[in-house]
């Protein structure tokens, strides 16, 4: 009799509980809300947005709106560099804007604040 304990324990010493919840605990359901911090920026990045903020807010609203993207070429390059740093965002900036023309559009379309726009997000 003592033999057979013998051998049974090292199963009770290294046993796991037997039973589970098998969809876990209610407080592990609870969802958790993340905070997105916004992307470091580079001196570059940092730069450039300070150029593109002034001539959104100094330049634009004195020459007009001239864009037939939505959004327009200067928040896409913005959203660009925040999203794909400096030098990616840069370059996919001007991409857009060497396709900044009234040529027949082959983009998607959208109807927007009474005008159809090209609807062209940065990927």
């Amino acid at each position: 009799m003592r033999f057979k304990l013998l051998l049974l324990l090292p199963c009770f010493l290294y046993a796991q509980p037997g039973y589970f919840e098998p969809w876990g605990k209610d407080a592990d359901m609870l969802h958790v809300q993340r905070v997105e911090t916004p992307p470091k920026l580079s001196v570059l990045g940092l730069c450039a947005k300070k150029i593109i903020h002034f001539h959104q807010n100094v330049i634009s609203p004195v020459d007009g709106p001239r864009s037939h993207y939505r959004p327009s070429s200067s928040n896409y390059m913005l959203q660009a560099i925040e999203q794909h740093g400096f030098l990616k965002g840069y370059l996919m900036g001007c991409d857009r804007l060497l396709r900044e023309n009234e040529e027949p559009w082959v983009y998607r379309t959208k109807f927007l604040e009474g005008q159809l726009f090209k609807w062209d997000p940065p990927p």
